[in-house]
């Protein structure tokens, strides 16, 4: 399901994530959407290394929960907020990430919205 609002990009995003739906979360992202994978700052770009990075979060088994805000000009939204996810590792620990995210989300020529970039961590602003 598309996002047909700038703020439903974040909300699918986390249901996909919950449901493990790999392809229905990477289809939210732009085909040159940038990435921030970690919170060093490294990108990643598009959608093969988008569905790699978000493929390793889903055998974590995340389950993930957000607040979402939205600031909106046109055709662009800066959207973000404070997530948290949590799962287990292969050895059986768990794991426990969260953020105060920061994205930009673009609408789509259908009138349906995706991210450009994502960053999960925004930027160290916690």
């Amino acid at each position: 399901m598309p996002a047909q609002k700038p703020e439903e990009c974040d909300i699918l995003l986390m249901e996909t994530m919950n449901r493990g739906d790999l392809e229905a979360a990477v289809a939210l992202y732009e085909p040159s959407a940038i990435l921030v994978q970690d919170p060093s700052g490294d990108l990643i770009n598009g959608h093969e290394a988008i569905r790699e990075f978000i493929r390793a979060g889903l055998a974590l088994g995340l389950r993930m929960t957000r607040e979402t805000n939205v600031l909106q000009n046109g055709d662009l939204a800066l959207t973000g907020g404070r997530w948290r996810a949590t799962g287990t590792d292969a050895e059986g620990n768990p794991v426990v990430l969260s953020g105060n995210s920061r994205e930009v989300v673009r609408r789509q020529p259908d009138g349906t919205w995706r991210f450009a970039i994502d960053n999960p961590w925004g930027a160290g602003l916690e």
